[in-house]
């Protein structure tokens, strides 16, 4: 299907990178073009990209590159379909595919793949599910949006395997043929409007995950989420259903897990907390099930796994205070999520990138919120959120000013939990680097204490 055709690599980064050396294998003709200046881009990626003689255009999108002589066009996923060059490519009859779709054309046909998508929780759903089938010795990898993009595993991909795959809206947003085996939604909410223009074409953009599903297929639903609920009559795949709050497939009840009827563990036994992280589990539960890992090893993998790194993630207990990075909260909705989660005192780490967000939707969460430091750019805004609900507050430019008047502020049993609500590009390149800051002073704050 690829092999000797001309292709053109819309956006580098890991995707556009894996499928450039995916193509080049293929005896592709292959160019790769980022707007972005070489200085801006992996260095290292452009060594190898050209030692295989691969043409590299960056610092800009030439109006004169498309022609009718590419067979495809591999966009990034960040890259919008309203790009010129995918208007180009429509116009021309060239397909315009991404690094999923690539890929899934080229795995062996017995391959089993499981994706997962939604608009909260996938990553951490799609991490539980690896961890407990990897533990239960299945042949299983972990790929897709969560960092490994599927190209850069194919030649380790065995006939029998299983691929376990974070899949992201955009990435959904140009696939036609891929088709999981085993699917799963946990939930909508909206999210990334600017990308899709509204929140309708985002859930439809989402719902493609199970498009080219039959019978043979599984689709897994969140029960509890109404907006998952409205798409049921449109999957063909055989529907399973996970519950915090109802008895389906895999639910919770009174603290308990169960899989049909079957006790899986007690709730208290996991260590993540919040009923999101509840949600999150049953999913995964449901996924073992279905290659029927053990009770004990699905019990000992939700026990151990402390979460994904910059997702509520638990850094330490110092002296009895609790320090959870939560930097992924870079929207209301996660801060809600994360305030739910706790019935401790919390000191609250609030702001970053001005982008007009409404720290008011977050006044039916902060019950439990003592303290408010406000951060970055739009920390006056949320001074007067915590004025205007009568919460002590203190503001900073800089994430390790307000780290040290928390310092001041803690007592036995706080949660100080970094979940900021906003995007972090006003003093950082990507929110990671807000979280490992965090959990840098967090270290420094327990050494000195030693």
């Amino acid at each position: 299907m690829f092999q000797n055709k001309k292709i053109l690599v819309l956006g580098l980064a890991r995707s556009g990178f894996s499928a450039a050396l995916t193509l080049n294998k293929l005896n592709c003709e292959v160019i790769v073009n980022d707007a972005s200046i070489e200085e801006k881009l992996d260095s290292l990626q452009i060594k190898e990209l050209r030692s295989l003689n691969i043409e590299c255009i960056f610092g800009s999108h030439p109006d004169d590159l498309i022609d009718n002589s590419f067979d495809y066009i591999v966009k990034n996923p960040g890259i919008r379909n309203d790009h010129k060059y995918v208007i180009k490519a429509k116009e021309l009859g060239i397909p315009v595919i991404n690094e999923v779709e690539l890929a899934y054309h080229l795995l062996p046909d017995d391959v089993t793949i499981v994706s997962i998508t939604g608009s909260n929780g996938k990553t951490t759903t799609t991490s539980l599910t690896y961890n407990i089938l990897k533990s239960a010795g299945l042949p299983v990898h972990l790929a897709g949006n969560i960092g490994y993009p599927i190209c850069s595993i194919i030649d380790s991909i065995k006939s029998g395997d299983i691929i376990v795959s974070e899949i992201s809206c955009q990435q959904l947003a140009n696939v036609s043929e891929f088709k999981p085996n085993i699917a799963l939604l946990t939930n909508f909410s909206p999210a990334h409007i600017d990308f899709f223009g509204s929140y309708d074409k985002y859930k439809e953009t989402k719902i493609k995950l199970f498009k080219n599903q039959d019978s043979r297929d599984i689709a897994i639903l969140n029960y509890d989420n109404q907006d998952s609920m409205e798409y049921v009559d449109q999957i063909n795949g055989n529907k399973l259903y996970f519950s915090v709050n109802s008895i389906k497939d895999c639910y919770m009840k009174d603290n308990k897990f169960y899989y049909k009827d079957e006790f899986i563990m007690d709730r208290s036994d996991m260590f993540l907390k919040g009923n999101h992280n509840v949600s999150n589990a049953l999913g995964a539960i449901l996924i073992a099930k279905i290659f029927n890992v053990s009770n004990d090893v699905i019990k000992k993998v939700l026990k151990d796994f402390k979460g994904v790194p910059h997702r509520l993630e638990y850094v330490d207990n110092i002296n009895g205070a609790t320090f959870y990075n939560d930097t992924e909260a870079t929207n209301i909705k996660c801060t809600q999520i994360a305030l739910s989660s706790f019935n401790n005192p919390i000191i609250l780490f609030l702001g970053g990138l001005e982008r007009g967000q409404d720290f008011d939707d977050l006044k039916d969460y902060i019950k439990n919120v003592k303290v408010i430091i406000g951060i970055g750019e739009c920390r006056s805004r949320v001074k007067e959120f915590a004025d205007k609900n009568n919460i002590e507050n203190y503001i900073f430019e800089h994430l390790k000013d307000g780290f040290k008047k928390s310092i001041e502020l803690i007592k036995d049993e706080d949660v100080v939990l970094l979940s900021p609500a906003s995007a972090s590009w006003d003093q950082y390149k990507e929110c990671e680097e807000r979280g490992d800051e965090f959990k840098k002073l967090v270290e420094e704050y327990k050494n000195g204490n030693n």
